[in-house]
């Protein structure tokens, strides 16, 4: 099809959907359409948000998130996504609340 794809890694929020913990890394990848790059899931086939890119390549071996020699103790790691509701959104909730009372 002559599309360009890139294969890209990191972690993907839980947020809109159940909290399956603990929360892992993940993969995905990413066409470039309209002059921009779109992230496509196979593995989770709908609409998520809170996606959180740490590498883009070839493959996974191409963006390895982690290569060691010898021994590597990962003694603690947690992640956490939360969604940010911008301030002029918050701004609107309040006025709506407001003028509900």
């Amino acid at each position: 099809m002559n599309i360009p794809a890139r294969y890209a890694t990191g972690y993907l929020g839980d947020i809109g959907v159940p909290v399956r913990l603990p929360m892992d890394f993940s993969a995905w990848f990413e066409v470039w359409l309209d002059n921009r790059w779109w992230a496509f899931d196979a593995r989770n086939n709908m609409p998520r948000i809170g996606r959180i890119l740490m590498a883009t390549g070839l493959d996974a071996a191409d963006v390895a998130l982690t290569t060691s020699f010898g021994q590597a103790n990962l003694s603690y790691f947690f992640v956490v996504t939360e969604e940010e509701i911008p301030a002029s959104q918050t701004a609107i909730s309040e006025l709506s609340i407001g003028q509900r009372l």
